[in-house]
């Protein structure tokens, strides 16, 4: 994947208009397409003004490795208050419980995630790549639209009743 094509997959990624991307970093949208579309040469200025506006790790617009965006502490923080401000009690109890755990606690709990994502791989067909047809779904206790009838009943054979939580 190219330069080019990496700034058209943040940009859809965001939702953006060819317009309304290149209003945040200074270019017109006929600008924005040529650079999309390999006519005009991605600038070091170009990528610099991307990644800060739009949270894009610079090694991943410029080679293509690792995750397109970079979350920042403050961004982490800013999330971890809506939750906290918010009705999703179940959320909030998460946070609380990992405040009371301590190392070993935090380490037993990474090696049973390691565990679980081991199992699910080897026992599910979840595809490698994201596939916009097929979402990849390890353990779906939301059942969301394209969990699989097996994926179901395995987050739900996982899963503690909510009262427990309260």
């Amino acid at each position: 994947m190219t330069q080019g094509e990496r700034i058209r997959e943040v940009r859809k990624t965001l939702g953006l208009t060819l317009e309304k991307f290149g209003e945040k970093i200074g270019m017109k949208k006929n600008s924005v397409s040529q650079l999309e579309n390999g006519k005009n040469s991605v600038t070091e200025q170009v990528i610099k003004l991307i990644c800060r506006e739009y949270n894009v790790d610079p090694t991943w617009l410029t080679t293509g490795e690792g995750e397109m965006f970079v979350e920042s502490d403050n961004e982490f923080m800013a999330r971890i208050d809506r939750i906290m401000a918010g009705e999703d009690e179940a959320r909030k109890n998460l946070f609380k419980l990992m405040l009371e755990l301590d190392d070993e606690d935090i380490t037993a709990l990474h090696n049973l995630m390691k565990k679980a994502i081991h199992f699910s791989k080897e026992h599910f067909d979840i595809p490698k790549k994201k596939d916009s047809s097929t979402p990849a779904i390890a353990l779906n206790a939301a059942h969301d639209e394209g969990a699989t009838t097996e994926q179901k009943e395995a987050a739900d054979a996982l899963m503690i009743d909510d009262n427990e939580w309260n």
